[in-house]
C-alpha cells in the first residue's frame, strides 16, 4: 500500500487507543491515539505512512488530521476525564510551524475540551540547532495554552538527552521494547538514571512504554515511573476501556514488587551492618600505621566481598596505594593511585560527613565501575577522624545474596 492508496481511502481510516496507566492511582489516565487503515487483509496499521519521508507533508498532515477529529469526536461523546495522546513527529510539526496542531486544539477548546486533557507526544527531534529552537518555541505555545507535552526517548544510548532537557517537556517517554524481559544492559541502566535525573530537575514524569512482561513492568517500577504503557497493560483497540480495568494486575504485581524490595533492603542492611561489625573488630586487631597495610589486612579479610581497597583523608586525596584482586585472584599492589582525588565523585563527600558523625560504614548505590565498566556497590568505613575505608564490592557477590 502506497501513499496515495492511503490518501484514496480516508473513509477506511480511524484511530485506536492505547490505555496508559498511571502507578498512583492504578488507573488508566489516558490512551495514545494511533492511525489504523482497514483493508482486505484487515486492519493495518499505518504507521508506514508516517514514518516514511518521501511522502509530502500535506499528505501526512491530512491524515493526521483525520484521525485526530475523529478520535476527538469520540473522545467527546465519552465525555472522559482522561487524557487523549496526539502523536506528532518533529519534523511534521515544523514544516507549518505547528499551525496544523494549533489550529486543531483551537477547535477542540472552542467544542469543550479542555487544553488540559491533550497531550502532543513528538518524537523525531533530532534536528539541527535552529530547527531545535523553532520546536521549542511551537512546544512552549502549546504549553502556554495548558497542553502537556511529551518527549519519546527511544533506543538504549545518551543520544539527544540535551535536546530533551532543551524542549523541557511535561513529560518524558522512555521505550522498554528491545529490553524484553531478559536482563538490562549495564548502559542502559546509566541511561535510564540520566533520564531519571533530568526529569527530577526539569519536573518531569517518567513513562514508559512498551511494556510487553512482567520484568519491564517491575523496571518500570523500580526506576521512577508514574505512567506505563505497553501489550502487558492493554493492547491498542477501537474503544476505551474500563478506567479500572488494570487495577487488579497492578495491585497485584506491586505487592510483590514491594515484597522483594523489602527484602532487598533488608539485606543490604544486614550486609552493611556484618562490614561494619567486621571492619570494627579488624582495625582493632591492626597494629600497623601503614595505610598499605591496613587496606592489605581489610580488604584480603572480607574475601570474595571485595575486589579492591583503598584508604582517602577527608579531602578526598588517596592515601595508600589500591589493593587489587586480579582475576586470577591474586592481590596486588597498584602504587600508582596513591596521591589522586576523588572528591569528584557524587556523594563524595556528603558520605564523609555521614561518616564522621554517625561513625558507622556506608554502603553505596549500585553504580558501574570506571575501569571494569562492571556494576559495583562501594562500602566506605571511617578510620579515624581524618581517614576513610573504601572497599569494592563485585557484582556476583551482590547478586548471589540478592543484594544487587
Amino acid at each position: 500500500m502506497d501513499a496515495l492508496d492511503v490518501m484514496g481511502k480516508k473513509d477506511k481510516i480511524f484511530p485506536y487507543f492505547q490505555p496508559i496507566v498511571s502507578a498512583d492511582k492504578q488507573q488508566i489516565i489516558g490512551y495514545e491515539v494511533l492511525g489504523r487503515i482497514r483493508t482486505e487483509e484487515g486492519i493495518k496499521s499505518l504507521g508506514f505512512f508516517f514514518e516514511d519521508s518521501s511522502i509530502p507533508e500535506e499528505y501526512i498532515l491530512e491524515i493526521d488530521t483525520h484521525i485526530r477529529n475523529a478520535a476527538i469526536d469520540y473522545f467527546q461523546k465519552r465525555e472522559s476525564d482522561q487524557s487523549l495522546f496526539l502523536n506528532c513527529n518533529a519534523r511534521h510539526l515544523l514544516y507549518d510551524h505547528g499551525e496544523t496542531i494549533t489550529n486543531s486544539l483551537e477547535d477542540y477548546a472552542t467544542s469543550g475540551i479542555s487544553y488540559g486533557k491533550i497531550v502532543i507526544e513528538v518524537s523525531g527531534y533530532d534536528v539541527e540547532d535552529d530547527q531545535l529552537q523553532k520546536l521549542q518555541h511551537i512546544l512552549t505555545y502549546y504549553k502556554s495554552l495548558g497542553v502537556q507535552v511529551a518527549i519519546s526517548h527511544a533506543g538504549s544510548t545518551m543520544s539527544n538527552i540535551e535536546k530533551i532537557a532543551f524542549l523541557n517537556p511535561n513529560i518524558i517517554k522512555v521505550d522498554l521494547t528491545n529490553l524484553k524481559d531478559k536482563g538490562m544492559p549495564p548502559e542502559y541502566r546509566e541511561v535510564l538514571y540520566a533520564l531519571s535525573m533530568l526529569g527530577r530537575k526539569i519536573g518531569a514524569t517518567l513513562l514508559f512504554e512498551g511494556i510487553e512482561g512482567i520484568g519491564q513492568l517491575k523496571y518500570a517500577w523500580e526506576n521512577g515511573g508514574r505512567y506505563y504503557q505497553g501489550y502487558y497493560l492493554g493492547r491498542p483497540g477501537p474503544e476505551f476501556l474500563s478506567v479500572d480495568k488494570c487495577k487488579p494486575l497492578l495491585t497485584k504485581e506491586f505487592h510483590h514488587f514491594i515484597e522483594h524490595e523489602r527484602k532487598r533492603l533488608l539485606s543490604l542492611y544486614t550486609l552493611s551492618q556484618n562490614f561494619n561489625h567486621h571492619l570494627q573488630q579488624q582495625v582493632k586487631r591492626t597494629k600497623h600505621n601503614d595505610w598499605n597495610v591496613i587496606v592489605s589486612e581489610a580488604a584480603q579479610s572480607l574475601g570474595e566481598a571485595c575486589f579492591r581497597g583503598y584508604i582517602c583523608d577527608e579531602d578526598g586525596r588517596q592515601v595508600s596505594a589500591n589493593y587489587y584482586r586480579n582475576g586470577e585472584g591474586i592481590w596486588e599492589s597498584q602504587p600508582e593511585y596513591e596521591g589522586d582525588n576523588w572528591s569528584w565523585r557524587p556523594y563524595f563527600l556528603e558520605n564523609i560527613v555521614r561518616m564522621r558523625h554517625e561513625q558507622v560504614g556506608i554502603l553505596s548505590d549500585l553504580y558501574s565501575d570506571i575501569e571494569t565498566n562492571e556494576l559495583i556497590r562501594t562500602y566506605s568505613y571511617p578510620i579515624n577522624e581524618t581517614h576513610y575505608l573504601f572497599l569494592d564490592i563485585p557484582y556476583l557477590y551482590l547478586y548471589e545474596r540478592d543484594d544487587y
